[in-house]
């Protein structure tokens, strides 16, 4: 139950401490593994003292174990042993100090530690960390190059002076960490953090010379493996030598053999790039003194061909097929127009034949009704009506004094109907 304190009624240190103590006695024996930073076996003491230090991060806590219990271990134990602890969380009151009581220590062996790394690459294989649609390419030339590695070790001579003997221009941002030990990973990650935030930073390198395979555990930390495969900037790991082969190789985005080859594959070779730059210009070079012998062969052959050896023989001829179709032109117009008239004065003839006017000048007269249209028959008018007569030349208004229909038509009429050849 939490403790009820006040400005008033504060709670002694004791009180707190002695809180604490029961709380962690309570939680029981448990098995924690780490790796050993320090042993300490004081003189005439039965006890012996131990900082096991978390592979993967800054963080540690202090074992206290017999003497018996420390020398049981085969082999002998030394500092950066991987192991495992089985004993009972303590609080010593008097100093507030948290510890571990250690009753059994186990040494992890390389088989053990083998088949947890293969472990380990199974399940981020099935994450896809090491999918190669996720590796980033390597920059043809970096403006500036990161590097992980131990401080004044050969792994970080043989990349500085291969790169720079390759290419002298090339920069480094050098960080130095612990590349074995409990120290190493917790070192690693922030350099490595700090060149993947580095804007001039183009590529990072980590690098290290060989070792056992308790030397390279630092290298396939999960923790680490994560990290490099969250990086934006592209990683090289050249860790060891050929036959060294850590969970960090498959994650990084170009693995190289040993820190040498990892120099060779970042930066180009000046010499081998001037060489091909010059072989490119005389590629080039030849390839335009190709293509201009190949046009002013062309060019030769164009000004053979008639068209250009006597250009104006083809105006003429042209002249003289637009004459010749002018004149022809002309003619079927010509031609076309005549018929045309002809065909128009036969119209005319036919049409004036038909017109009203032709009748009129025969002799005969068009007779109108006072309603203007014209009159076929005596049925059509009375007596009264004033007729309106036209001539082929000029009118004359009548009026009808008597109308004869058919039927009483007088003999003089009906002799006329019946002789119209008299």
């Amino acid at each position: 139950m939490a403790m009820q304190s006040s400005a008033e009624e504060p709670i002694p240190v004791r009180a707190v401490s002695e809180a604490v103590a029961g709380w962690i006695s309570r939680l029981g024996a448990i098995w924690v593994e780490g790796q050993l930073a320090q042993i300490n076996k004081r003189p005439g003491s039965q006890m012996v003292y131990l900082v096991l230090r978390d592979p993967s991060a800054d963080v540690s806590v202090q074992i206290t174990t017999f003497r018996r219990v420390f020398e049981a271990v085969v082999p002998p134990l030394t500092e950066g042993a991987r192991v495992i602890v089985y004993g009972k969380p303590d609080f010593y009151v008097p100093r507030s100090s948290f510890s571990i009581r250690g009753e059994e220590i186990r040494q992890v062996g390389l088989g053990e530690l083998l088949a947890r790394l293969e472990m380990l690459k199974a399940k981020l294989k099935a994450e896809g960390l090491f999918d190669p649609r996720r590796k980033k390419p390597l920059p043809f030339l970096p403006h500036c190059v990161g590097l992980i590695t131990g401080r004044a070790s050969a792994a970080e001579r043989d990349v500085l002076e291969n790169a720079k003997r390759r290419w002298p221009g090339v920069q480094f941002r050098v960080v130095n960490t612990d590349v074995q030990g409990p120290k190493a990973v917790p070192q690693i990650l922030p350099a490595l953090a700090q060149l993947d935030a580095d804007p001039e930073v183009d590529v990072i390198i980590i690098a290290r010379g060989g070792g056992s395979v308790e030397d390279l555990l630092p290298f396939s930390d999960e923790a680490l493996i994560r990290a490099v495969g969250e990086c934006e900037t592209p990683v090289v790991s050249a860790i060891g030598h050929e036959p060294d082969s850590p969970i960090l190789d498959l994650v990084a985005d170009f693995r190289a053999s040993t820190p040498t080859d990892a120099a060779k594959r970042v930066v180009p070779d000046v010499a081998e790039e001037m060489d091909r730059v010059a072989e490119l210009r005389r590629n080039a070079w030849r390839s335009v003194a190709r293509i201009l012998e190949r046009e002013a062969m062309g060019l030769a052959s164009f000004r053979q061909r008639p068209v250009l050896a006597s250009p104006y023989s083809m105006i003429d001829g042209r002249r003289n097929d637009l004459e010749e179709l002018t004149r022809r032109a002309r003619s079927s117009v010509g031609h076309r127009l005549d018929r045309a008239s002809d065909d128009l004065g036969h119209t005319l003839a036919r049409v004036r034949a038909l017109s009203p006017m032709a009748t009129l000048e025969r002799g005969y007269s068009i007779v109108l009704a006072p309603s203007g249209h014209a009159v076929r028959s005596a049925e059509e008018v009375s007596e009264g009506d004033v007729l309106d007569i036209r001539f082929a030349s000029g009118r004359v208004d009548a009026a009808v004094s008597e109308v004869f229909r058919a039927d009483d038509a007088s003999p003089d009429i009906a002799s006329t109907e019946e002789s119209p050849s008299e």
